[in-house]
């Protein structure tokens, strides 16, 4: 009998012990800095912010779930013109290179291509957004913010760690909460979005700065922050990639900025030195004090389509094979880790891709 209740016990103290672990069990997420492009980028040198969730997937576009052995999470991010919604999830692989697939991207793509793979995930994913949903231009924003990121820019992502509690916690908030877009360039930005969610799992530690950025937020600021919070707290696990451009389709994109280091270093320090010679002065100060931060360490790893592992993979034990492989689809129901290879559908894309290499 004695035996039995110490065989009992034991057992009970092994079934509590694996349910605490299993309540602060591991996962990992990853801040976006992705870098300003194009003609709009020059004018607005700040970029874009969006967080990347390993165990958070899409449920559809704005709705989450935990994800499902073998997927390998969403991004989420703050977008303008997507018919009123405040936030849209998007699975990785999707997100950075419009396939599902990590052997179907391209090594080289033209503006054909970017169309044809953005068009056809749309049409297989993205249609339940709503028909008002359109492409997206300079003036206005549109879904294909959200598909072929690597195609437009480089993407630096700084990983951390955090508990499966915690994404439940935001998993629960951010279903139950509205959806609804007040995006302001100013003060409800892609990078204030970023802010509002990094305090959830670090608290009161992103605000926004007077100096450099003169009281907003941009995507240099929130990546400074958690680089600096990762000095003080190594148990965050900061790792720092690349995700590079896919070439061909724009020119490469160029370094983040701070407010004070976009008006000093561009075009705009000629009107400020013409108009208020002391305000310029002022700002080339704060630049020189507060705005030189520096944030990627010369030697980091770059990260391709198929070598995602660092991202995708289960937190300390980082490397997990298991999840390197397709992204599973936006869907109701985890889906296998198999898909219709891309180049069946797109033959004339892919045929172009091979006759360029």
């Amino acid at each position: 009998m004695r035996l039995m209740r110490k065989l009992r016990m034991t057992a009970f103290a092994l079934i509590g012990l694996a349910a605490m672990c299993a309540a602060h069990a591991k996962a990992q997420a990853a801040l976006l800095m992705e870098e300003p492009y194009g003609f709009f980028g020059a004018l607005n040198p700040t970029g874009h912010n969006a967080i990347y969730f390993q165990h958070i997937c899409a449920e559809t576009p704005v709705r989450l779930r935990r994800c499902a052995p073998g997927e390998m999470g969403a991004v989420i991010a703050r977008y303008q013109g997507i018919d009123g919604y405040d936030w849209v999830a998007i699975p990785l692989i999707p997100y950075l290179y419009s396939v599902e697939n990590p052997a179907d991207v391209p090594l080289h793509v033209n503006r054909e291509i970017v169309e044809r793979l953005r068009n056809h995930y749309h049409e297989t994913h993205l249609e339940e957004l709503g028909p008002k949903v359109k492409p997206g231009s300079f003036l206005h924003g549109g879904w294909t913010q959200m598909v072929g990121v690597a195609y437009e820019r480089r993407i630096y992502a700084f990983r951390f760690n955090t508990t499966e509690e915690q994404d439940d916690a935001l998993i629960a908030r951010m279903n139950a909460g509205p959806n609804h877009s007040d995006f302001n360039l100013l003060f409800e930005n892609c990078a204030d979005f970023a802010r509002v969610v990094l305090n959830s799992y670090f608290p009161h530690k992103f605000r926004r700065s007077v100096f450099p950025d003169a009281g907003m937020t941009t995507p240099k600021q929130i990546a400074y922050k958690l680089e600096k919070y990762s000095r003080k707290h190594p148990e965050a696990r900061l790792g720092i990639f690349e995700i590079p451009q896919v070439p061909g389709y724009r020119r490469m994109s160029h370094a983040n900025k701070s407010i004070d280091e976009s008006f000093v270093t561009t075009v705009y320090a000629i009107p400020i030195v013409v108009l208020n010679p002391y305000l310029a002065g002022g700002l080339f100060v704060d630049y020189l004090a507060r705005g030189r931060y520096h944030i990627i360490p010369r030697q980091h790893e770059i990260l391709g389509p198929e070598e995602l592992t660092p991202l995708t993979g289960e937190g300390d034990e980082a490397e997990n094979p298991a999840n390197g492989g397709v992204q599973a689809a936006t869907g109701g129901e985890a889906l296998p880790i198999e898909s219709e290879s891309l180049q069946g559908a797109l033959p004339s894309a892919f045929e172009e891709v091979k006759d360029s290499q």
